[in-house]
């Protein structure tokens, strides 16, 4: 049996801070708006579920806080940057391949004719 722990399920909410810290690190309004944007303004993630996502996500070592900073945004010491772990990376690539074999399957099923990229 591996000691490694295994990767925890994780939430529409989890998937969605993951993936926007997948192209690199992150503050949280940055991961807001990457999920609004990327949703079409369907999905809003409001502070309170984003933070305590990252929380769960920094427990789960999947994210760490980082030193990291936007060069190009206006200082805000209070601005906490986030990016993935090398288990946070796997834990999102293997979200998203399920949720491509499920988009295959609903396109097999009739269900959608085409994927959308945003």
């Amino acid at each position: 049996m591996s000691s490694a722990k295994a990767l925890p399920p994780l939430t529409p909410a989890a998937f969605q801070v993951l993936l926007a810290l997948a192209s690199g690190a992150r503050h949280g309004y940055g991961v807001m708006t990457f999920v609004e944007d990327t949703t079409g303004g369907t999905v809003k993630l409001g502070p309170g579920t984003l933070y305590r996502t990252l929380a769960r996500l920094v427990a789960d070592d999947l994210v760490s806080e980082t030193e990291a900073a936007d060069p190009d945004a206006p200082h805000d010491a209070r601005r906490r940057y986030y990016e993935l772990t090398a288990r946070g990376r796997q834990a999102v690539r293997q979200e998203a391949e399920l949720l491509a074999n499920l988009v295959e399957a609903a396109q097999r099923a009739g269900l959608i004719t085409t994927r959308r990229c945003a």
